[in-house]
């Protein structure tokens, strides 16, 4: 794929949805780090339904703690997984406390030494609540960037490298939730829906679906 056509589609994209953002609910970092540490192999929706439950009760690295892991896992066990989560936060939690004083690092190294936290993770973090041009490769970005030739790679790290390449700098920002929404409603995994895709002509995908009958 050219440069133009990499320009063109992030046009796009963003005069369709000029400030794109997470729909994980959160007010502060830490809420949205262990949103995100929650919704590994879960919905949004799902983790929202939890964190609405557990956010007025216990938002910090200190009242969380406090909950322990059981306590936490009352909140969170309609989630996969978690019992894992659980313990992840928990200890997550007492890290903040003990090395940056209750606060979400804005390291990419400090972050990934967090329990739970790998690199499309703290990416997220990194994107979301600090406003860094980091882009966070999930299964849908994965997808809508290898469909579409737009940053082609066998592995995630290979298309983060790839996108953050061939990504113009004035799109760097919020690409990561443009292409993740995308894949999410438009580009899906099992049936893309390129009959009311707004970039069917730009993307190199050689097997357009057509509109149901």
């Amino acid at each position: 794929m050219n440069p133009l056509k990499r320009r063109e589609i992030l046009t796009r994209m963003r005069a369709a949805n000029p400030q794109p953002t997470t729909e994980l609910e959160y007010g502060t970092p830490f809420e949205l780090l262990v949103a995100v540490i929650l919704s590994a192999q879960a919905t949004d929706k799902g983790v929202n339904a939890v964190t609405r439950r557990l956010y007025p009760d216990a938002n910090t690295p200190a009242a969380i703690l406090a909950l322990g892991v059981d306590g936490l896992s009352r909140y969170v066990r309609t989630i996969g997984l978690y019992n894992a989560k659980a313990r992840n936060i928990i200890a997550t939690c007492r890290l903040l406390l003990e090395r940056h004083g209750g606060e979400v690092p804005r390291e990419r190294g400090a972050l990934e030494a967090l329990p739970g936290v790998g690199r499309k993770t703290a990416n997220v973090i990194l994107n979301t609540a600090f406003g860094e041009p980091a882009v966070a490769v999930d299964t849908h970005i994965f997808r809508v960037a290898n469909r579409t030739r737009f940053a082609p790679g066998r592995t995630p790290l290979a298309v983060e490298r790839a996108l953050l390449k061939f990504t113009p700098a004035e799109f760097l920002l919020n690409a990561h939730h443009w292409l993740l929404l995308h894949g999410r409603y438009v580009c899906k995994a099992r049936r893309p829906e390129c009959w009311r895709c707004p970039i069917a002509d730009l993307c190199e995908f050689g097997r357009k679906t057509p509109e149901p009958a």
